[in-house]
């Protein structure tokens, strides 16, 4: 379980260090046990964010079962998908 005080939290931190490797990787060091996974936001077509920010969004992710899936319920998400949002 995420809760949706930790992903704002998480929203605010990457504001304020900008969407990088080295800001995931504070990510995991600061949220474990919750996994992270740093992409680009066209690698994820027709799905909706939990969160929309100033250049990245936030997907929650469901990893319970065998196969990881994109999830907007906080209660079964165990992982988080930092995706960058590249301007046209």
């Amino acid at each position: 379980m995420i809760s949706s005080e930790q992903v704002n939290a998480i929203a605010a931190k990457i504001e304020t260090m900008g969407v990088d490797d080295a800001t995931v990787t504070e990510l995991r060091q600061q949220y474990q046990p919750i996994h992270f996974t740093y992409c680009m936001d066209d690698d994820l077509p027709n799905n909706k964010p939990v969160i929309e920010g100033d250049g990245f969004n936030l997907y929650l992710i469901d990893g319970r079962e065998h196969c990881l899936c994109l999830t907007n319920d906080y209660d079964a998400a165990t992982g988080i998908v930092v995706a960058e949002i590249i301007p046209d």
